[in-house]
This record gives structure tokens, C-alpha cells and sequence, in this order.
């Protein structure tokens, strides 16, 4: 009788690996149903790797033989935790990572302790290295445009912060580094993935995603209906104002922005949320209130009070009197909800508008 060798099964081509960290579960089951993968047990190889960073043991109910396939399958990507610092204030967290390539970007842990019965945190995640806004009072702003990252690069950041988390993760926001708008597809799909039941399981109602006002994503983001808040920052109701500080106001105009969030209340009855950073004696004033009352008005609003963070000191955040006085004026001309909005982690640069991939090096200054 002649022997035949049965010569080995031939590894898949790194380029057709199944990213773990980049799928749904059902995603997932499509592309492993082949190899004879219950849905069930598909969940449990997603669970895990979304929980332990890992795959099933051979000994966790899986046959080998399955589990060998999986793996060939396959692969998880891990970002390098390259520095973490925990704020002495308040306990904020920051993580700086590299991902695919040489590039630094940071994750911020937001604590959420004070009601004992319910300790959680919420992840404020990056989308990309670095931004092309150009946003003068943002220290990413300034950095510039690196590159988008990658699907897992985002899923991972909250992997990575809630398994060095004693409380769960329950919320994640979409306002670290970047633009969300402009990695759209990629921020979408990791909404999705950071929601599977079987994984990570944060709520669609406990996901942010912030924009600084890119109108053809924001029309595409009511078209499709997605349950995510839409946070907005708009910080001047004044174009040429919001130009000096936003360019982005070169591309979409005020107008043109809230039209499409009209259109986006109409479809969707959901209030929108604008942010806006304050910075004393620029966008603080009484007819600031003024001009946001005419420019939004009959468009149920929440406003979210943000201080302005600036290491470099051009831009300042309103003193107690100047707050109270701006808080007051917007109540009685919107009549709408105005929440001043806690900034945490500033002693160790993880607040809003601070991050800037790990660089404590001076920015250069634009005059507006």
C-alpha cells in the first residue's frame, strides 16, 4: 500500500485574516460559518477576545480541531500601552497607545463614582492622530492631520482601558483626538461592534459621538438612523467670529450647519446637543446668548458649558462672575436646558482639547 502525505493545511495570507477587533459577532459568524462554527460558539470566541483579549482554551467547550481553524483564521491586533497617568485631582486617567505604525494617540478614562450603588466609567476614545480642524484653542488642532485609525485601533482603546479598570466601562465619547466625521465609516463600525450583546455590551443611548460641524456626515448620520447622540461643537453663533477660531466654518457654514441639525431634529425628535467651549471676554458676552437665541431658534437645544483648557495660555476660561452671567443670559433667551459640563484631568493634560499624542512641547501661536 502506497504512502500518501497529506501535505499541511496552508496558512491564510495576513491581508485575508479576520481582524477579531474589527467585526460584529454576526459579522464574524459569516465569515466562520464555513468551518462548521455554531452561531453560539461564535459568540463565545467573540465574547472572549471582546473580554479576555484572548481566544477560548482548548479546555472552554470548543473542539480543538475548530479552535485550530479559528486560529488560522484569524488574528488580534493589540495596541501598545506606551504610558498611562492618573490624574491626583479627580482620578481622570490617561492612556497613550500606539497602534499600527509609529503614531501616539490617547484615550481618557472618565470616572463616574459618585453614587456608590453604581461605579462605572466612561472612555473618551480617538478616532484619529491628530486633526485637520485647526481648531485655534485645541492643542490636537495643532498637532495637525497624521492619519485615520483603523477600526480596531478605536475598539481596542476601551479593551485595553476597562480591562485595567476595577469599575465597569459603561459609556464611551467619541471626542478625543479627531474628527469622528471624517473617519466616519470606521468610527460607525466600532459603535457597533463597542454594542454587541455578546462583547463589550455599552448601551447605543451611552455612546457620543462629537463633530465640530462636518454637514455631509451629519446628513448621512440622520439618514441612517443611528440611535448614537450627536454632540455639536459650535462655541460662536457669529460666523466670522467661528471662522477665527474654526475653520471648519470655511467649508460648512453656521447656516448651512444648522439646517442640517433642523433636519436632523425633524427626523430623528431628539434634542440637539451644542457644545461650546468658553473663553472669557470672546464668546461669553451677553449677545453672544443673544445671537445663539436668533440662530437656533424654534430648534429644541441642550447647551453643554465646556471651560476652555490652554496650556499656552492665549485662551482663558471665564471667571465664576462671567460664567454665572453667560449661564443666566442663555437661560432667559433660549429657555433651554444649559449644562456647564466638568473638564477633568487638566493637571495631567487629559481635558477637553488637550490631548496631542503624549507632546508637552510648546505650540506655536496663530493670532486670530
Amino acid at each position: 500500500m502506497m504512502n500518501v502525505t497529506v501535505p499541511p493545511t496552508p496558512p491564510v495570507p495576513a491581508a485575508m485574516s479576520i481582524a477579531l477587533k474589527s467585526v460584529t459577532a454576526d459579522e464574524l459568524h459569516d465569515r466562520l460559518a464555513c468551518v462548521g462554527l455554531t452561531q453560539r460558539q461564535t459568540q463565545q470566541i467573540y465574547a472572549t477576545v471582546m473580554r479576555r483579549g484572548t481566544l477560548p482554551a482548548n479546555d472552554e467547550g470548543i473542539k480543538a480541531k475548530l479552535m485550530d481553524e479559528v486560529r488560522r483564521r484569524t488574528a488580534i491586533p493589540n495596541l501598545v500601552l506606551v504610558d498611562k497617568t492618573v490624574s491626583t485631582q479627580d482620578g481622570f486617567a490617561k492612556y497613550l497607545f500606539r497602534g499600527d505604525g509609529s503614531e501616539r494617540f490617547e484615550a481618557v478614562r472618565i470616572p463616574l463614582l459618585h453614587r456608590p450603588e453604581d461605579r462605572k466609567y466612561v472612555v473618551c476614545v480617538s478616532s484619529q492622530v491628530g486633526c485637520a480642524m485647526g481648531c485655534e484653542f485645541c492643542a490636537t488642532g495643532r498637532m495637525g492631520f497624521r492619519r485615520n485609525l483603523a477600526v480596531w485601533e478605536i475598539v481596542d482603546q476601551v479593551i485595553k482601558v476597562r480591562a485595567d479598570s476595577p469599575y465597569p466601562v459603561r459609556g464611551v465619547v467619541f471626542m478625543g483626538m479627531g474628527e469622528p466625521m471624517l473617519n466616519y465609516d470606521h468610527v460607525i463600525q466600532a459603535a457597533r461592534i463597542f454594542r454587541q450583546s455578546c462583547g463589550l455590551a455599552i448601551g447605543g443611548r451611552a455612546i457620543t459621538i462629537s463633530t465640530v460641524g462636518i454637514v455631509p456626515a451629519i446628513r448621512r448620520f440622520t439618514e441612517e438612523r443611528h440611535i448614537y447622540r450627536l454632540v455639536v461643537s459650535l462655541n460662536s453663533a457669529d460666523p466670522r467670529q467661528r471662522h477665527q477660531l474654526m475653520p471648519v466654518e470655511g467649508m460648512h457654514s453656521t447656516g448651512e450647519l444648522i439646517e442640517s441639525l433642523r433636519a436632523y431634529h425633524q427626523a430623528t425628535r431628539r434634542r440637539v446637543i451644542l457644545a461650546w467651549t468658553m473663553m472669557a471676554g470672546i464668546n461669553t458676552r451677553n449677545e453672544d446668548a443673544e445671537m445663539l437665541a436668533e440662530l437656533t431658534r424654534g430648534l429644541p437645544i441642550t447647551i453643554n458649558l465646556i471651560d476652555v483648557n490652554d496650556p499656552t495660555g492665549r485662551f482663558r476660561p471665564p471667571s465664576r462672575a462671567e460664567l454665572g452671567a453667560f449661564r443666566d443670559a442663555l437661560r432667559e433667551k433660549l429657555a433651554v436646558p444649559v449644562v456647564h459640563r466638568y473638564s477633568g484631568g487638566q493637571d495631567i493634560h487629559a481635558a477637553c482639547g488637550m490631548l496631542a499624542g503624549g507632546l508637552q512641547e510648546p505650540f506655536a501661536l496663530h493670532l486670530v
